[in-house]
């Protein structure tokens, strides 16, 4: 699921650079480009001052002893790549608040205010404009995400070993990243907290600070050549400062997280059982504690397709002997799943990232939870029921367990034992019928479900129509919870 679960952890990108649109007038990346003198002297006009495109460096004590300015006030002049010799190329650094106390908090609130309510429709004068850019772009997302790529490798060969050799799901992780911040880019909160995850999981693939400047640049470059129409100084400022901002979030969480975890784990395979002919459960041990909440997943990596990582959830509540569990289903083309299906077995050893997911229990609360699985989604469900039950509060627990055949109710077994283990828990198996998906229908035939929490784990297809069921039987869309429908379909595997 994730294993049908891929969620945030989505965009994928080893870490965006950035290229400013480039030009044949003796501009390199993120030079201005050549215009003529504003009124008053040498200094360029707004538009063009590519701002700050660098994530903020190391801080540095200004002169007589007094403090950099913190409060999101600009600088009376901002240094841009122009200003630095050839040979020095913007190296970005985490912040010393990172660096040095391992704290997430970055410079991002203080440069993207929160949204006012006055504001709000419309959004901040650069929401509009990055708005603008991926609207004009959406046709042609293809063509923008292959040119980035080809100029990302051109200019910057040594990147290329941190990529796939295949790179179709690695352009749709990158498009959904931009459309994922574009959508989000006057909401701090929510911005702020994807972009963290993706710092800190962007460190499995071997990012450093300085690759950061590279891709935005490349990326720069590649909005500018299809966002023709939208595209001007004032629009590709507003990017420069966006990315600026997006990129520095994602230094500072991977800084702080590298003082407490390291980039990846290494994981022995310990048990592989084949329930189906194309599903198995794998067990394996961490070489360290791997620390995770029920619900949530990993990245995984094996030895037989290097660089290509993939979604599993965490098929159990961590345990005392610290084995990790995963259901997985091979797929038609399924490069990691069907290796960790028909070919892993106990000795091999995988690499995982750091757990993420927020399709956790809040135990503050006795709401009861109404769970959709549906294929290897039934993974973080059962994990889930096994957190409530160790938890000791007895909240009620409805499981709607679908498949498409009887068969694939692989775990069902299992589902079955937990219940007559607890009596607030009731398992409720579906079978699609005539290759029609009855999962919605059988939530909305019980109920009501008024006061419930809801998660959803599977199949895209399961997931959307999930949803629209929930909705319909009046469960708001606050207390609903799943992956990203479209990193799993991203995802491939």
């Amino acid at each position: 699921m994730l294993e049908a679960r891929h969620t945030m952890d989505a965009p994928t990108t080893t870490s965006a650079g950035n290229g400013a649109s480039g030009g044949t007038d003796g501009g390199g990346w993120f030079t201005p480009r050549t215009s003529s003198p504003s009124p008053g002297g040498d200094q360029e006009p707004e538009g063009n001052r590519l701002a700050a495109l660098r994530p903020v460096g190391r801080s540095q004590e200004p002169p007589n002893g007094q403090q950099q300015n913190r409060d999101g006030a600009a600088p009376e002049r901002i240094q841009t790549s122009a200003d630095l010799p050839p040979s020095a190329p913007p190296r970005p650094q985490p912040s010393p608040a990172a660096q040095e106390q391992g704290s997430e908090q970055s410079v991002f609130d203080a440069r993207v205010p929160v949204q006012r309510a006055g504001r709000a429709a419309e959004g901040s004068p650069d929401a509009v404009l990055i708005r603008r850019t991926m609207a004009e772009i959406g046709p042609v997302a293809d063509k923008v995400t292959s040119y980035f790529y080809a100029l990302l490798f051109v200019q910057h060969p040594e990147l290329r070993s941190m990529f796939p050799p295949a790179m179709d799901a690695q352009r749709d992780r990158l498009l959904k990243a931009l459309l994922t911040a574009a959508e989000h880019i006057d909401n701090t909160p929510v911005l702020v907290d994807y972009l963290q995850n993706l710092g800190r999981g962007h460190r499995k693939y071997g990012t450093q600070a300085e690759h950061y400047p590279a891709v935005g640049e490349c990326l720069i470059g590649a909005l500018s050549r299809y966002a023709k129409a939208s595209w001007d100084d004032e629009t590709e400022a507003a990017w420069v400062r966006t990315y600026t901002t997006i990129s520095q979030v994602m230094i500072d969480a991977a800084a702080a997280d590298e003082l407490r975890s390291p980039p990846w784990w290494l994981a022995e395979v310990v048990s592989h059982d084949l329930r189906t002919a194309d599903i198995a459960v794998l067990t394996v041990r961490p070489n360290q504690p791997y620390p995770f909440l029920a619900g949530q997943y990993t990245s995984l990596e094996t030895p037989w397709w290097p660089r290509i990582w993939r979604h599993y959830s965490f098929a159990s509540v961590p345990r005392s002997d610290g084995l990790l569990s995963f259901h997985v289903k091979a797929i038609s083309a399924g490069w990691v799943s069907n290796a960790l299906v028909h070919r892993a077995r106990p000795g091999d050893v995988l690499r995982l990232g750091p757990p993420a997911g927020a399709m956790t229990v809040d135990h503050t609360t006795d709401s009861g939870l109404l769970c959709l699985g549906g294929g290897t989604g039934i993974a973080p469900i059962k994990a889930i029921i096994e957190d409530v039950a160790e938890h000791g509060r007895h909240r009620p627990v409805e499981v709607f367990y679908g498949a498409r055949t009887g068969q694939d109710l692989y775990d069902l077994d299992t589902l079955l034992r937990l219940q007559q283990s607890n009596s607030w828990l009731e398992v409720r198996p579906v079978v699609d019928r005539h290759g029609l998906l009855q999962l919605p229908d059988a939530v909305r035939d019980h109920g009501p479900w008024n006061g419930y929490d809801a998660y959803l784990s599977g199949p895209p297809g399961m997931i959307r129509s999930g949803v629209d069921a929930l909705k319909g039987a009046g469960i708001p869309s606050d207390r609903i919870r799943h992956d990203s429908v479209e990193e799993l379909v991203a995802s491939g595997d």
